[in-house]
């Protein structure tokens, strides 16, 4: 699993944030009726293998007024939306029912639990899959509807929720999204001090050291790209941390990035100069290259944020950073910490 994915598993590995998931990202009656103190993770001792390979999915069940029930979890972080996700979780919800029946949780004639198949997605364009399976079925007729398959999985997709629906929640989910969608130090450093004040207690030590891990191996990487970043323990650790010296990090990362760039261009100017064997293209070589090593140091740091923000580049979003002039580089710059989506990034303007 890549980092961001197995940090997510560790972190919906703690009760306490499968609670927050259902409260507060589910609006539906029935989650009203769970009992949340019930809540167990289901071990792998009993599943098969085919269930233990899906390394991004975490079952959990708990209590309800009827008897127990089961939250199959599944962590989509793929830089492409998947048009038949629904059939995989028919398959995977299948498997589960198998796995019950014979591993004898289920007495003979008695009926199987309820699974809640939900699918967290953060990948970069929205989610437009069919969640019901049956939606991805040619239409029957003359009574071979009857057959068709239904199962339908909940979505609930990271970028469809704005800051201003999440900040007023005391929820440990809603703050992980906030996290993740953070556009300045300030906006981090105000969610990082709501955690703090939210998991004191020694119960929740093993939840906040995996916050503080998502962060240190996940979050700051990806918005700081070759700074080291130090070696901290704790939330509180995370936020002395971070209050000090994001804003020097930031900088000098986009100026080194410049930098890099000038000289590049410099160097490939004199070269093409010599070539040319003219003094005077020389010249014109430095001081071309000048201009554009500013130029490619901005698409080099541009490059990296999008690649950071949204995963692989495809090839369309290359070739509008190599057309681009400084002015485009400087207002797509801006827009890359606020954008959902990658076309949000390069969308013209009306």
């Amino acid at each position: 699993m890549a980092a961001h994915d197995a940090s997510y598993k560790r972190l919906f590995s703690h009760p306490e944030m499968v609670r927050d998931l259902l409260q507060g990202f589910v609006r539906e009656p029935w989650v009203q009726q769970l009992d949340f103190s019930t809540l167990e993770k289901v071990s792998g001792s009993y599943v098969t293998d085919d269930l233990r390979e899906r390394e991004d999915d975490i079952i959990w069940r708990l209590r309800h007024q009827e008897g127990w029930m089961y939250i199959y979890l599944l962590l989509e972080f793929q830089s492409t939306v998947d048009p038949y996700m629904a059939v995989r979780v028919l398959a995977y919800v299948g498997l589960l029912y198998q796995d019950l029946i014979k591993a004898r949780y289920i007495a003979p004639n008695q009926k199987l639990p309820p699974v809640f198949p939900l699918v967290l997605y953060n990948g970069g364009p929205r989610w437009r899959a069919a969640t019901e399976v049956g939606d991805l079925i040619t239409p029957l007729e003359g009574g071979l509807e009857r057959y068709r398959p239904s199962l339908r999985y909940l979505l609930v997709d990271e970028g469809d929720y704005q800051d201003e629906a999440l900040a007023p929640l005391k929820n440990l989910v809603a703050s992980l999204f906030r996290l993740e969608n953070s556009r300045t130090p300030e906006e981090l450093l105000q969610v990082l001090r709501n955690l703090l004040q939210w998991l004191q207690s020694p119960a929740q030590k093993g939840l906040e050291r995996d916050f503080t891990l998502w962060l240190k191996r996940v979050l700051l990487p990806a918005r700081l790209p070759g700074v080291e970043i130090p070696s901290v323990a704790s939330l509180e650790e995370m936020n002395s941390m971070l209050a000090e010296r994001v804003v020097e990090w930031t900088q000098q990362w986009k100026q080194e990035g410049i930098q890099e760039g000038i000289q590049q261009g410099i160097q490939e100017g004199i070269q093409q100069g010599i070539q040319e064997g003219i003094q005077q293209g020389i010249q014109e070589g430095i001081q071309q290259g000048i201009q554009e090593g500013i130029q490619q140091g901005e698409t080099q740091v541009l490059r990296r944020l999008l690649a950071r923000r949204f995963g692989p580049l495809p090839e369309w979003v290359e070739a509008r950073l190599q057309a681009a002039d400084t002015a485009a580089l400087e207002e797509w710059a801006e827009r890359v910490l606020e954008a959902a989506t990658l076309d949000g990034v390069f969308q013209e303007k009306p």
